[in-house]
């Protein structure tokens, strides 16, 4: 049986993630955020008032990674944790001003990352993609 890595779909996907990641960390060091930060920072701008297991499920992390992220997004005040009326053991993630802030200025970064990655695809082809790259997704999900 012949394996040619450069047709396996696992590869291929990985080494595209690698190289988009490394693309959005470079962009985004003039702001001392990481994209696992700002994953964080969008998804509560999307829906604030997440609680911290919401969150790592919405930005498929685990827990403890998803605890650590939100320790550095408050040291930079960038988050702040509230009481959870209905479980004192749970936190409310929500963001602060200075948060909603940054999260607006990444917003141009993250849409001309997404443009540059996609130079050269008609819109048609980009929504196909899309819509394959999810299909594969949920097949092993």
């Amino acid at each position: 049986m012949n394996f040619i890595m450069d047709e396996s779909l696992g590869f291929i996907i990985n080494r595209t993630a690698i190289a988009v990641k490394k693309e959005f960390t470079k962009r985004l060091k003039t702001l001392n955020l990481t994209p696992e930060q700002w994953s964080i920072l969008n998804r509560l701008g999307e829906q604030d008032g997440l609680l911290q297991k919401d969150l790592a499920e919405k930005t498929y992390k685990d827990q403890p990674n998803t605890a650590r992220i939100l320790d550095k997004l408050e040291k930079k005040k960038l988050v702040r944790r509230a009481d959870n009326p209905e479980d004192r053991r749970a936190f409310l993630i929500f963001l602060t001003d200075r948060g909603k802030e940054v999260r607006e200025s990444i917003i141009p970064i993250t849409t001309l990352l997404n443009e540059d990655a996609a130079a050269g695809l008609e819109k048609p082809e980009y929504n196909q993609l899309i819509k394959l790259l999810d299909k594969v997704y949920k097949n092993l999900s």
